[in-house]
């Protein structure tokens, strides 16, 4: 896990050494990291939508010339433990290299200690959102 961002990886820990009990809330607290998107389908311009999730869900991961990753979320209010692994990412990922986004590991929610909190179903929703992300800046490296 050297690899994975610095910030990232501090949540991964936090989770991980997490009791059990508290992960599903620890979760639910990044839900709320996601800024809400403007209304409209230019809003949307770009975004890709995530079939895996049981919400409609569209990300957007851009390049900058800098070579670091922008990650855009449009999720819907009520569907908080997607938003918050869109909340994960966004934060977790904020100012990463797109070599550090293509390094974190596909398991990354199961490292979290997230199988024994969630339903299987959420979590490969979870982990379709990071396929999908990482996708986008493979096919932006070239």
């Amino acid at each position: 896990m050297a690899d994975m961002p610095a910030r990232l990886a501090e949540i991964v820990d936090e989770f991980a050494a997490a009791p059990r009990d508290l992960v599903l809330e620890m979760l639910l607290e990044y839900a709320d990291v996601i800024p809400v998107l403007p209304e409209g389908a230019a809003a949307r311009e770009g975004m890709e939508q995530v079939p895996e999730c049981q919400t409609s869900f569209f990300l957007r991961a851009r390049v900058t010339p800098e070579g670091t990753v922008e990650t855009v979320f449009d999720c819907p209010p009520e569907a908080p433990t997607t938003r918050a692994f869109a909340g994960i990412l966004a934060e977790g990922l904020a100012g990463a290299s797109a070599e550090q986004v293509l390094d974190v590991p596909d398991d990354l929610y199961q490292r979290m200690g997230l199988a024994q909190a969630i339903s299987p179903l959420r979590i490969r929703g979870g982990t379709a959102i990071l396929g999908r992300l990482k996708r986008q800046v493979r096919e932006q490296l070239g």
